[in-house]
C-alpha cells in the first residue's frame, strides 16, 4: 500500500502537470518506472516524457528516445557521442517550450548533469534521484551540483550528512533494490553450522554489461576451476538477467567446468549459496542483503589507472559494500590486473573457514538492514508533490 495520499499535497504547491524524467541505465529505468506509478497513485492525471526504457514506457512515460538500449561503459561509450549531443539538443528544446513543471534526473550523472543544467537554464526544478557519489570520484563538482539541483534523494544513508555539510539538502529515501524483498535482511541470516567447503554452493555474478562480461566472465571462471581443483564437489551457479545474458554467458564457458544457469533473481539465488564472485555495482548490495559472503572485482587498465584513475578516485574503499561498512568488510579487488591469483587465494581462506563465512555474513546483513525501509519511489513521489 502507498504510503501516500492526496493530503500530502500542499495548497502552496504548484500543480505538477507534466514531468521530465530522464535514465540511461537499465536499473534506473525500473527505480524510475516505480516512481511513475507512485507519482499516478496520487495524481493519475500528471504526464510523464522523457528517455529511459521499456518499463518506464510501460509504466506510463512518453519516450523520446530508449536510452537504456544504448547504455554504455565509460571506455565504449564514445562512438555514442553524437547521439547523447542531439539528444540534449532536443531536450533543451522541450525544456524551452515551457510545458515541463518539474524534471527527475536518475543516477548516471556524466549525461544527466547536463539534463539538468538544461532544466536550470529554463527555470525549471529539478530533482536528483540517486544522489551522484561525489564523495567517491569528484567532490569538487559539488558547486555544479549545487547549481542545477533543487532536491536530492539518497539512497545510501550516510550520503544525507555529507551532502547537508556542503550546502545541499539531501533526503535518504530508502533503496529501492530492496522494496520487492520477499523478506527483510534479517532473515537471511545463516550461522552456516552445517557448512562443509567441499559442498559449498558458489555464486558467479559477471555483471550485465557486455564489457563487465566481457571483462570478467572467464577470470571468473578460472577462478571456480582453481577452487574445484581444491573442492571437486562444489557446485558453481551463474545468473543470467535474460536470454541474451544466458546465450553470451554460455557462448564463452570455459569446457570442462560445470556451471548450473539461475533465472531467479540475484537475492533468491545468493540465499541459497555459500560465497559469491560479484562485480562491482548495485549487486553487490543485493548479495550482501542475501547474508552471502562475498568477493568484489573490478578490471582495469593498468596504464589508464595509475595516469589517470588512482588520481581522480579519493575513496578509501570503492565497493558499495565497503563504503557502507567503513572498512574492508569483504574482500575488493578494484582493480585488478590479469592475474587472479591473488582473488583465488584470498577467497580460498575464506570459503575453508567456517566461522569467517558467519561472521561475514551476519555483518553484511547489519550493513544492509537500514537500507531496507521500503517505500523508496513513494518517498520521492512526496518530495515532488511537497516542494513549491
Amino acid at each position: 500500500m502507498s504510503l501516500l495520499r492526496p493530503k500530502y499535497m500542499s495548497s502552496e504547491s504548484k500543480k505538477i502537470k507534466r514531468v521530465f524524467i530522464s535514465a540511461c541505465e537499465a536499473s534506473a529505468d525500473a527505480h524510475c518506472a516505480h516512481l511513475i506509478e507512485s507519482v499516478k497513485s496520487i495524481d493519475a492525471s500528471v504526464e510523464f516524457i522523457g528517455i529511459g526504457g521499456e518499463k518506464m514506457a510501460a509504466a506510463g512515460c512518453e519516450l523520446l528516445e530508449n536510452t537504456v538500449s544504448k547504455a554504455a561503459m565509460m571506455y565504449n561509450a564514445f562512438g555514442q557521442i553524437s547521439f547523447y549531443i542531439k539528444l540534449i539538443k532536443r531536450v533543451r528544446r522541450l525544456f524551452r517550450d515551457g510545458q515541463i513543471d518539474k524534471v527527475v534526473v536518475c543516477d548516471s550523472p556524466a549525461f544527466n548533469f547536463h539534463v539538468a543544467k538544461a532544466a536550470k537554464k529554463s527555470s525549471i526544478p529539478t530533482l536528483f534521484y540517486v544522489a551522484p557519489q561525489l564523495w567517491a570520484w569528484a567532490p569538487w563538482r559539488i558547486h555544479k551540483l549545487k547549481r542545477c539541483c533543487d532536491q536530492l534523494a539518497s539512497i545510501l544513508p550516510f550520503e544525507k550528512k555529507w551532502f547537508a555539510k556542503r550546502g545541499l539538502d539531501c533526503e535518504f529515501v530508502g533503496n529501492p533494490l530492496f522494496d520487492e524483498l520477499a523478506q527483510k535482511p534479517i532473515e537471511n541470516l545463516k550461522d552456516f553450522s552445517d557448512y562443509q567447503p567441499e559442498k559449498a554452493k558458489i555464486v558467479l555474478l559477471p555483471g550485465s554489461r557486455d564489457a563487465e562480461i566481457e571483462h570478467l566472465w572467464v577470470p571468473m571462471q578460472q577462478i571456480a576451476s582453481k577452487l574445484k581443483n581444491v573442492y571437486p564437489d562444489i557446485e558453481i551457479i551463474a545468473v543470467a538477467s535474460d536470454q541474451e545474458k544466458l546465450a553470451k554467458l554460455k557462448g564463452l564457458q570455459i569446457k570442462c567446468l560445470e556451471i548450473s544457469y539461475s533465472n531467479e533473481t540475484v537475492i533468491e539465488t545468493c540465499q541459497k549459496a555459500d560465497y559469491c564472485f560479484v562485480a562491482s555495482g548495485s549487486a553487490t548490495l543485493q548479495v550482501a542483503a542475501a547474508g552471502c559472503p562475498m568477493t568484489i572485482i573490478y578490471q582495469a587498465n593498468k596504464w589508464l589507472w595509475h595516469l589517470v584513475g588512482r588520481w581522480l578516485i579519493n575513496a578509501k574503499h570503492l565497493s558499495l559494500v565497503n563504503i557502507l561498512a567503513q572498512r574492508e568488510l569483504v574482500p575488493e579487488f578494484m582493480p585488478y590486473f590479469t592475474s587472479t591469483s591473488p582473488i583465488y587465494e584470498t577467497s580460498l581462506a575464506q570459503i575453508a573457514d567456517r566461522n569467517i563465512l558467519a561472521r561475514i555474513g551476519k555483518e553484511l546483513i547489519e550493513e544492509t538492514s537500514p537500507l531496507a525501509i521500503g517505500n523508496t519511489s513513494d518517498r520521492v513521489a512526496k518530495m515532488l508533490f511537497d516542494s513549491k
